[in-house]
């Protein structure tokens, strides 16, 4: 294993701890607005990180193809960054002209 294999190990184990922390938060968190910034956050992190690895593991065997397919990779993890902020602020501004009120601490879960 060479330097290379090493960073990819440890994007990809970072890929998923952040994608694991989101899942759990989503799974965990009371309610609707607080659900949605793991989903926001950790997500967009850890798709950096698996694709990041992705692109880097492909580099691997250096050529124009390779390297053209590694910065396809890379313009996809700038849509993500993005994108997907976007999105989860559009989704909040829903919840809030929907009229869903955020949770508070003596209130139950649902």
């Amino acid at each position: 294993m060479d330097i290379v294999d090493i960073a990819v190990a440890v994007m990809v184990v970072c890929g998923l701890i952040f994608f694991t922390g989101g899942a759990v938060g989503i799974l965990r968190f009371p309610d609707f607005y607080s659900r949605l910034h793991p989903a926001g956050k950790l997500d967009t992190g850890g798709s950096f990180f698996m694709l990041g690895a992705l692109a880097l593991f492909n580099l691997e065997a250096f050529s124009l193809q390779t390297l053209l397919v590694s910065l396809k990779i890379l313009l996809i993890v700038v849509f993500v960054f993005l994108s997907s902020p976007t999105a989860i602020h559009g989704i909040v501004d829903a919840g809030v002209r929907a009229g869903l009120s955020p949770w508070t601490k003596g209130e139950k879960r649902r």
